[in-house]
């Protein structure tokens, strides 16, 4: 009885852990997406970016950090993108090289989501969509169409000779922080806001 009892308790507990542990790897929604060429960007700008974020509690997604082997990259990107609520894009001179870069950019535009654009050693005015015979005209449509639209978007401007890291890293976490703080305004007062009668 004793031995039976025992070996229960010890099965509870065994399940009990693998509840625990498996529950810390549930990811939630991230807050922020970091759109970025990471040849160009991740060790600089972008991982500074993360990390300030990450201490100031918030949520962000960057590949390298949120994704592991075996995850498939469109879908977990392409959920990441959905269920944020902020995408900072950071242009820079080979960002349009990236099938992926655009492709990010793309769906962020296309959801209407709020994003913060970050133009790293280069002007909006330099980013363009050549087409090298590796995208269909569709696609090649929605990229140009989204990059139109970051492009005419206020951003920040940062020119790594003669800029500060920690300024702009800064400028951006302080835009991300204004913004989440807009959105969640914004949902509140939708939920608050009386229905409108339906009448016959």
């Amino acid at each position: 009885m004793y031995r039976s009892s025992a070996t229960s308790f010890q099965r509870y507990l065994f399940s009990h852990q693998n509840q625990i542990q498996l529950a810390k790897h549930v990811t939630k929604p991230c807050d922020v997406f970091l759109n970025h060429r990471g040849i160009d960007t991740k060790r600089t700008i972008v991982s500074l970016l993360y990390d300030h974020l990450s201490r100031l509690n918030l949520r962000p997604f960057l590949d390298n950090k949120n994704m592991k082997p075996g995850d498939k990259l469109f879908d977990k990107i392409d959920s990441a993108i959905q269920s944020c609520k902020v995408g900072v894009a950071v242009f820079s001179p080979r960002y349009c090289d990236s099938y992926f870069c655009l492709h990010e950019l793309a769906l962020f535009m296309e959801s209407n989501k709020k994003v913060i654009p970050i133009f790293c050693d280069i002007k909006p005015s330099q980013l363009r969509v050549e087409d090298n015979g590796q995208c269909d005209v569709d696609k090649l449509r929605r990229f140009r169409s989204a990059l139109e639209q970051a492009k005419n978007t206020a951003g920040l401007m940062f020119d790594s000779s003669t800029g500060n890291l920690a300024d702009v890293v800064t400028s951006a976490a302080d835009i991300v922080i204004e913004s989440l703080i807009e959105i969640d305004e914004d949902q509140k007062h939708s939920m608050q806001r009386p229905k409108t009668p339906f009448h016959l």
